[in-house]
């Protein structure tokens, strides 16, 4: 019998082991929430919403466990508290927006016609979770829908392993109805073959680009809708008239928080030239700064990344762009650049690099930022651009009209001002390029979850 298994970053040894769902037991899942779906779209949707704050309470009193159990897992230290602050935030927005964004749009004419257009919930939908934010992601869309009337099977990563089964104990102690919720470990041709199989009505997945890709090759032919969120390699740019000290501060944490394990981190930043030496010393300073340890130690500010594996591609993508002619300004020593067998990695941030190596245009996921000088605004909107990828990106000014006239230019499902690395419940989290498709969160939240249908009555004189 296949097994997925967690092997902790903390230690090097195994941490959790489970079963992986057998094929009868997959099918039985899906028959059953198949059948508690029908019912539960019937549900008046106030009552879908106090399900969710219930299940957001269940998951409050989880969170003394769920914190040791991620430093664990995936290497994030216990001061952060895990993901229960976010969570909360997206949890309450969507149930707050829940009944607007889902109401009945009436068009109704002067011509006596009655027009109407539904939000229909698309049925059974597979939400494929990853490791670095395995909570946040997938309640991105599991939340929306079940509040919009589906059924869930949740796929958690097999890195977070315990991550699906704290879902599956907060919506039982919800009152979620039996089979309306589902945690299954499936490898990933299980998935595959169950995503092929023309029983799931929406895929929802969150991880790399070529992990996308096989998603959609999986899907191929079976008319099941998905939504993509996938890579980032996030630009930054920080103008001449910017706060230097609130950009560094703000940066450093987009660029090195979780590890830089993050879809939307800061992987590198173009600075005007007029603040380039304050920044860069500002921001090797705050990279040097981090206290990497134990995780479970309170005052760890940087544990493990999930991996050693994914520790050494960070260390290749470094070590190529040094010996390419990059410099580097953080010790060596501490940046354990000599080790390969360890998943303990500290910031890194470089100079004296270009768009031809690999660490200013493949995603890095892991704690190191590239830094180029700029002249002025067209250059930087350029080199943002100048990318495969298209998640967010960020302009660091004091003049807001600048960055209203720089954003609209930039390729970026999202662009902040002075603000990184952030999801705001209420917009649309999408991305441009090989970033993915459809969107979560918000309103369009709901949508990627439904299906409209349109209603036409016509009078009889």
């Amino acid at each position: 019998m296949d097994e997925l298994i967690c092997i902790s970053p903390v230690d090097g040894r195994e941490y959790a082991r489970r079963p992986a769902t057998r094929p009868a037991q997959v099918e039985q899942a899906v028959a059953r929430a198949r059948a508690a779906q029908r019912d539960w779209a019937r549900v008046p949707i106030a009552e879908r919403r106090a399900a969710m704050l219930r299940f957001l309470a269940a998951m409050e009193a989880l969170n003394p466990e769920i914190v040791p159990e991620l430093a664990w897992q995936m290497g994030r230290p216990v001061r952060y508290r895990g993901e229960l602050r976010s969570l909360a935030e997206r949890v309450r927005t969507m149930v707050d927006i829940a009944e607007e964004a889902l109401a009945p749009v009436d068009l109704a004419g002067a011509d006596g016609v009655r027009r109407r257009v539904e939000r229909v919930p698309a049925g059974v939908v597979l939400v494929i979770a990853p490791w670095n934010y395995p909570y946040l992601t997938a309640a991105n869309a599991i939340v929306a829908a079940l509040l919009a009337g589906n059924a869930v099977l949740l796929k958690p990563a097999a890195q977070t392993l315990l991550a699906g089964e704290r879902f599956a104990q907060a919506m039982a102690s919800a009152g979620l109805p039996d089979g309306l919720f589902a945690n299954l470990l499936l490898t990933h041709e299980a998935t595959a073959e169950l995503i092929g199989s023309g029983e799931i009505d929406h895929v929802t997945f969150t991880g790399s680009v070529e992990g996308g890709r096989a998603i959609e090759r999986a899907a191929a032919g079976s008319f099941t809708t998905l939504t993509l969120e996938l890579g980032g390699k996030d630009p930054a740019y920080v103008r001449a008239d910017a706060d230097v000290e609130a950009a560094v501060e703000a940066l450093a944490d987009g660029a090195f928080y979780n590890s830089g394990q993050s879809c939307c981190a800061v992987e590198r930043v173009y600075v005007h030239e007029a603040v380039w030496q304050p920044f860069l010393d500002g921001m090797a300073e705050a990279a040097q700064l981090h206290r990497l340890g134990d995780p479970l130690d309170p005052e760890t500010s940087l544990g493990p990344m999930a991996s050693a594996a994914g520790a050494d591609k960070v260390r290749r993508q470094v070590q190529a762009a040094v010996a390419a002619g990059a410099r580097a300004h953080v010790e060596p020593q501490l940046f354990r650049a000599d080790s390969g067998d360890t998943a303990y990695l500290m910031p890194q941030v470089l100079t004296g690099v270009d768009h031809g190596m690999a660490l200013m245009r493949e995603e890095t996921f892991g704690p190191a930022v590239g830094l180029m000088k700029v002249a002025y605004d067209e250059e930087a909107v350029w080199l943002m651009n100048d990318s495969d990828l298209g998640l967010t990106a960020s302009i660091w000014t004091r003049d807001l009209d600048a960055a209203e006239r720089l954003a609209p230019r930039l390729e970026a499902g999202t662009v902040f001002a002075n603000r990184c690395d952030y999801l705001d419940p209420r917009l649309a989290w999408t991305g441009f390029k090989q970033s993915g498709r459809g969107a979560a969160l918000g309103r369009w939240g709901f949508e990627t979850v439904t299906r409209p249908r349109s209603f036409h009555f016509r009078g009889l004189s």
